[in-house]
């Protein structure tokens, strides 16, 4: 057996583990480093068309994000991982391509004037599609053979709608060893989403550490204090712009919002309009909307079984297009505007940080 660690060993983005047990090679995440220039990324860290398997932990890109370049380069293996993950994947990769292709047309149109070397996207939405076919939806809690020594099992880990910690048991050298890849864990109470879920034994861990030791404070009441930021913003005539990422943080802000809306936490301002302008956050909340059953908690359960949806309210408005976008700062009336992206960095957000900040 041996393990190597290609990513997120020195930093918190790009999670990649390679795994060599059974006479089979396998990646656990294979993810693209964020916060640099994605170009960066190009190199894989092994011969893709070695790997026999890849045990995905979640969707977000800094786990999924090299995929389709792995696919590229030569990998026809299958990829594992929950069937939430597999949907959130169908939409983020095809963002994360539709970016590349932006990105680099939009470098090459400066570069060609200064006679620089062309740039190349990572990949291309076509690899997005292919890849995508090669993806295997698996069930929480169930043990699933993908050959006649290495069997793997999905524990949920409540970091994000579809996230999991993987159990590996694999038989080599005639005794059976298991090795556990925690990817990234949730908090507990969490909305929408459960708790993460305990393991209780393994050979060996392999486990992320992105707060390290650090003791987390008692968590605020959100909805109380959301309410009282749309108060204040609103009395001075204001929109409230939250940045958020379109996928996890969306869902949990249209949670807070339903909760102060339910219980009238905002009298003097009972309707007020919310716009979600991201499209997609608009997908990514689709498909929290088709995976209720396996993945939401207790408390979001019982609402969806009372007939109430925790992520829709009177009030809320989706923004798809992009005229739909420009149409929402000639509407005067205060309202609330969630967009992405969440670093403020890119996307609408900018759009409505410009008409909104004075």
């Amino acid at each position: 057996m041996k393990i190597g660690f290609y990513g997120a060993d020195h930093e918190v983005t790009g999670s990649c583990h390679y795994l060599e047990i059974a006479g089979y090679n396998l990646l656990i995440d294979c993810g693209m480093e964020q916060g640099s220039d994605v170009y960066e990324n190009q190199e894989l860290p092994v011969n893709a068309s070695d790997i026999d398997y890849i045990l995905l932990t979640h969707a977000h890109i800094d786990h999924s994000g090299l995929i389709p370049l792995m696919y590229d380069k030569g990998f026809r293996g299958k990829v594992y991982c929950t069937k939430a993950t597999v949907d959130l994947c169908d939409i983020m990769l095809r963002d994360s391509a539709h970016i590349q292709e932006f990105e680099a047309e939009w470098r090459n149109r400066k570069a060609k004037r200064s006679g620089f070397e062309e740039f190349v996207p990572l990949y291309s939405m076509e690899s997005v599609i292919n890849v995508m076919k090669q993806f295997v939806p698996c069930d929480y809690e169930k043990i699933i053979e993908i050959n006649d020594n290495i069997k793997v099992r999905f524990v949920d880990v409540g970091h994000l709608l579809g996230s999991a910690s993987i159990e590996v048991f694999a038989k080599e050298d005639g005794r059976e060893v298991k090795i556990v890849f925690s990817g990234d864990i949730g908090n507990t109470d969490k909305p929408l989403i459960k708790d993460p879920k305990y393991l209780e034994s393994a050979d060996y861990v392999v486990m992320e550490s992105t707060y390290g030791n650090r003791n987390h404070n008692k968590p605020l009441d959100y909805a109380t204090e959301l309410a009282k930021i749309i108060k204040y913003t609103f009395d001075k005539g204001g929109n409230l712009v939250i940045p958020a990422f379109a996928v996890g943080r969306t869902q949990e802000m249209l949670y807070y919002i339903h909760k102060i809306k339910r219980d009238n936490l905002l009298p003097e301002y009972e309707g007020f309009h919310v716009v979600v302008d991201s499209p997609l956050a608009v997908e990514a909340t689709s498909v929290f909307n088709r995976n209720i059953d396996n993945c939401f908690d207790d408390e979001a359960l019982q609402m969806i079984r009372s007939g109430i949806n925790p992520l829709s309210f009177p009030g809320l408005s989706l923004s798809v297009t992009t005229n739909d976008s420009k149409n929402i700062n000639e509407d005067m009336k205060p309202k609330v505007i969630i967009s992405a992206s969440g670093m403020c960095e890119a996307g609408r957000i900018r759009h409505h940080l410009k008409h909104n900040l004075w």
